[in-house]
């Protein structure tokens, strides 16, 4: 939200960060809430984004819905949720359905930063948000460069990342293509244990948290992006990766992700199957005009993104 708030900036409004401590656990999952909701904001104008931060209360509130409480929600939809599925889950998950409808009913207007976002506001809340994508960071930074030989994908290492088809991909591939996979997480050793039963752990790389400037790096020097995550709500990496000139390699199932990649244009969408995955990284090391050609169609896919829109559009007319 610090980019929102270098924009609205820059467009010439006084803006501030507001921030509150959140509760995660289930038996203070509503105390967070309660605490915006009794929050006075002097303002004029509020634009809220994650829970629980849309429970302030104004006169003039515009919610731009990055996420809501995943946990309650994926306990009934996709099951990856620590909050459970026993009855007592169940009704902190549907009174926060009602809570959420309530609060984000009181918005002015209401857009999410995804389509994937609006489909499960309507789902769950009967609420309609309109999409508003946004640049990733470090857009201003990445640049294409040479098509190296080696995949990367900057990600949290957990499972509804699974970052575990990036080490897939490269072990059905026949080539000598490595892997670099960044991040931090408690899937470190379970992809270490992976690589070395496939085989193909001297061909991946864990570096954990890489710095901005080389994260950058990484981008321009590699050949493909697989980034394959379980429904995710926007995609970062897939919009860096476009403004770094390369294709992305991803599932029919990774959410957001699918707004931008369009297969066969700007990267490949496989089943998630180790044998198309590996498909997919020998294609673009067999041919890296292939690689080019589609990385070239990624950038031009965002190249009309600008936070001068997203504050054009958030602020009330």
């Amino acid at each position: 939200m610090h980019n929102l708030v270098a924009a609205l900036g820059s467009a010439g409004h006084r803006a501030d960060l507001v921030r509150l401590p959140v509760a995660w656990e289930k038996g203070r999952l509503f105390d967070s809430a309660l605490a915006w909701r009794m929050l006075p904001v002097d303002a004029d104008l509020v634009v809220a984004t994650n829970f629980p931060s849309y429970y302030v209360r104004h006169p003039r509130k515009v919610v731009w819905l990055f996420h809501q409480h995943r946990g309650a929600y994926d306990a009934v939809d996709a099951g990856w949720s620590d909050i459970g599925l026993d009855d007592t889950s169940l009704e902190v998950q549907r009174q926060l359905t009602e809570w959420d409808a309530r609060a984000l009913g009181e918005a002015h207007r209401v857009f999410t930063t995804s389509g994937v976002v609006a489909d499960r506001l309507a789902r769950f809340n009967g609420l309609r948000g309109e999409p508003l994508y946004h640049p990733p960071p470090l857009h201003d930074s990445l640049h294409p460069g040479p098509f190296g030989d080696y995949v990367f994908v900057p990600t949290r290492l957990e499972a509804n990342k699974r970052p575990e088809l990036v080490v897939e991909a490269v072990a059905a591939a026949r080539g000598g293509v490595r892997a670099v996979i960044a991040g931090r997480g408690g899937m470190r050793g379970d992809l270490e244990a992976r690589a070395a039963a496939a085989g193909v752990a001297e061909r991946v790389e864990l570096p954990g948290f890489v710095s901005d400037d080389r994260l950058v790096e990484l981008y321009a020097g590699a050949l493909a992006v697989v980034y394959a995550p379980f429904d995710e709500d926007y995609g970062y990496v897939t919009l860096q990766a476009f403004y770094a000139g390369k294709p992305v390699i991803t599932a029919c199932d990774a959410g957001g992700v699918l707004e931008w990649v369009e297969d066969g244009v700007n990267g490949i969408i496989t089943d998630g199957s180790r044998e198309q995955l590996g498909r997919a990284v020998d294609r673009f090391a067999e041919d890296p005009a292939l690689a080019e050609r589609m990385g070239a169609a990624g950038l031009a896919r965002v190249a009309d993104l600008s936070w001068d829109h997203v504050v054009t559009t958030l602020l009330p007319r």
